[in-house]
């Protein structure tokens, strides 16, 4: 057995980020920029005003008040067709283009309409370019806009569609098929029948893959029996990362490690020191210049659940180019104490952490939760943190401070 921080050392060196490609902008959403980003024009690309108002000359205003003919309007969309000429105003709306001759706007809200063709204005004496915004000012053409390693994020999806980018270049996200194995599994529209239980690990491991921006396969339910894992395994290989559950422990009918091993799956490591999922099973294939890293996760939902997040998800990320840190641990004080933990092997226990008062100061707390193991998924649906327990036996208490694995 090896320690997590060592099998996630040995993850992360496996876990290379995928080939750049052009994407639509509408699959570039939390996608890593792989190439700068320059704009194809000036934003703006005109002089244009920032309010609903009149464009006038500031001479024409230099008392603060004027009345004033009104040449034309001119609404977004639309280009100016005269020029401002002493004496002369044209309505204009906001982010309409400004007509030429003209210095300055005056809001709408400063203006009185004597009829059709003429507007008194009352204001003070306006500076030149009141309510303008110059063309260019936020950029240039050929300016980088975007950098590249840039994790994009909703504005910067509306920022490529401003400078003409509809395709970027991205990471893109890692597709991720998940695979369960096991005689007794059946679907969830299922009623069990003697001895079998419902499916719940391939959909939780689908959803959390979907969460942390990866693109789930979802394979089905594999027998235990050669033929049928080969071809499933065979199919999950084709992608960037495949997530078995189950079969991997010491069992009779575990046989995933022998078929991966016979479709050219090269084994990093087998059983970690952490409870629950101990028998975590990692390994990696290289094929025509493509490369799948695979998990093999113990059946229990909370070990698979445990092994997601603590290889699977920093192997998503990191594979998806994405430079965040592979968990996030807090320190925090058990509310709930006293606890006594043993163990030869560091575990990981549900909680709930929130913000509680302790001596007068605001601190993140964990509540322990009564937890069953590894097969208590109600439990853990109660919980968005797990205490990271050292090995040892330790009674603590509570106000002791502990780590905690935030979900």
């Amino acid at each position: 057995m090896i320690t997590v921080d060592a099998a996630l050392r040995l993850v992360l060196e496996q876990a290379t980020p995928l080939a750049p490609a052009r994407v639509p902008l509408g699959h570039a959403l939390g996608c890593v920029l792989a190439d700068d980003v320059a704009s194809d024009l000036d934003s703006p690309p005109w002089d244009k005003s920032m309010v609903d108002g009149y464009a006038i000359r500031v001479a024409d205003l230099a008392t603060g008040t004027a009345e004033l003919e009104i040449l034309e309007e001119i609404v977004a969309g639309a280009v100016p067709t005269r020029s401002v000429v002493p004496g002369a105003t044209t309505r204009i709306m906001t982010g309409a283009p400004l007509p030429p001759g003209s210095e300055a706007v005056v809001m709408v809200e400063r203006a009185e309409l004597l009829d059709e063709r003429r507007v008194r204005l009352a204001d003070k004496p306006p500076r030149p370019g009141q309510n303008i915004l110059v063309r260019g000012s936020s950029f240039r053409r050929g300016e980088r806009i975007i950098p590249r390693d840039t994790l994009l994020g909703p504005v910067h999806i509306g920022l490529l569609c401003e400078v003409g980018c509809a395709e970027p270049v991205v990471r893109p996200r890692p597709r991720v098929a998940i695979l369960s194995t096991g005689n007794e599994l059946v679907s969830a529209a299922e009623t069990p029948r003697p001895g079998q239980i419902r499916n719940s690990n391939g959909p939780m491991l689908a959803a959390l893959t979907s969460k942390v921006n990866a693109t789930p396969i979802e394979l089905g339910v594999a027998r235990d029996e050669l033929a049928d894992l080969r071809r499933r395994i065979a199919a999950g290989l084709e992608s960037d990362l495949l997530v078995l559950s189950g079969g991997v422990s010491a069992g009779v009918l575990d046989l995933v490690p022998s078929v991966l091993a016979e479709l050219g799956v090269a084994q990093i490591f087998h059983k970690v020191n952490l409870k629950p999922g101990k028998p975590i099973w990692f390994g990696s294939r290289e094929a025509a210049g493509h490369r799948t890293l695979v998990f093999g996760l113990p059946g229990n939902p909370v070990s698979s659940l445990v092994g997601f997040e603590l290889f699977v998800r920093p192997a998503i990320e990191r594979r998806a180019g994405r430079s965040t840190a592979p968990h996030s641990i807090v320190r925090a004080l058990i509310d709930n104490g006293p606890f006594t933990q043993r163990g030869d092997r560091t575990t990981y226990y549900p909680a709930t952490c929130d913000s509680a008062a302790h001596g007068g100061a605001a601190r993140l707390s964990v509540r322990l939760l009564p937890w069953q193991g590894s097969a208590d998924l109600r439990t853990l649906a109660a919980a968005n943190a797990l205490v990271v327990f050292p090995a040892g036996e330790r009674t603590y208490a509570t106000g002791d401070e502990v780590d905690a694995l935030l979900l």
